[in-house]
């Protein structure tokens, strides 16, 4: 076989193992995916879905004087779902932000050990056993939310999971159950498109007429309504319809099949190591 025909040979190999490793995974085929419709206009700013949050995944008590109207905070390890302040046109405007739970999140796609992952009732979870600390996801997220922690012995990627243990059992995610002005709510994304659209037709003044997320990278779990623009609430505007898994899909699936292997050859170096470390520390 020539150079050219073993260079081939390598790329139809390595779009075949691709689906394993790199493909976003097709799912939610027979399940509608969840989300949480955002109403910005009954949001009061009262950081009740902050603290349900910790309370409900153990994480520090959040700093419910951090809100400052002159700068936009983002997510952290240690607090997965906040409220940023606007005031726009003189009206005091308040924005919940966490994990968008995309439809097709690039941050699923890019992760080669599928330690992000996708399910099918909708939330985008983080598994540890499956995890290499490669922090591709971080690269890959349009919405910059998963966070790594640098300052851990044993670092995790932390953000929001959309409650998807408590989904499980029936209950509906912790920041939706205790919000007093029901800014939140939660369904499948058919349902809360439906009421979205219900509540701009009915009260056309208060809102603007759009649904952020609902085409946004390919639509997003959580979806918005707001009574001004978008882009004055520091959402990203420039982001399209298209899902990121689509610009990157020809390019991957000519991908060598050696850069397909070598990500599962570092996880299993990476968790034989931490046998070791646990073997020393345990006398084992």
């Amino acid at each position: 076989m020539d150079r050219r025909g073993f260079i081939k040979t390598l790329g139809v190999m390595g779009a075949s193992a691709l689906p394993l490793s790199t493909k976003a995974e097709n799912v939610g085929d027979e399940k509608e995916f969840v989300g949480v419709l955002v109403d910005l206009t009954r949001c009061v700013g009262c950081q009740s879905c902050t603290e349900a949050c910790a309370e409900t995944w153990d994480l520090p008590e959040p700093d419910l004087d951090a809100i400052d109207g002159d700068k936009i905070r983002n997510t952290s390890t240690e607090q997965w779902t906040l409220i940023n302040r606007f005031e726009v046109d003189d009206e005091e405007i308040f924005v919940k932000k966490q994990c968008m739970h995309c439809n097709q999140p690039a941050c699923a796609a890019a992760c080669p050990t599928k330690a992000l992952y996708k399910t099918e009732e909708g939330p985008v979870i983080w598994r540890e056993d499956k995890c290499m600390g490669c922090r591709f996801c971080m690269i890959s997220c349009p919405f910059e939310i998963p966070k790594f922690e640098y300052d851990k012995a044993v670092p995790k990627i932390q953000k929001c999971r959309m409650c998807f243990e408590k989904l499980q059992e029936g209950e509906q995610p912790a920041c939706v159950e205790e919000c007093p002005e029901e800014a939140l709510m939660f369904g499948t994304r058919r349902e809360l498109i439906e009421e979205a659209n219900t509540r701009i037709y009915n009260n056309t003044d208060d809102y603007v007429h759009q649904i952020y997320g609902e085409h946004e990278v390919g639509g997003t779990g959580y979806m918005y309504l707001s009574p001004v623009p978008f882009e004055k609430l520091g959402f990203r505007t420039d982001l399209g319809t298209k899902s990121y898994p689509e610009y990157t899909k020809n390019f991957l699936y000519s991908v060598p099949l050696v850069l397909t292997l070598w990500p599962p050859l570092l996880l299993a170096l990476n968790k034989a190591t931490k046998r070791d470390d646990e073997s020393e520390e345990g006398g084992y």
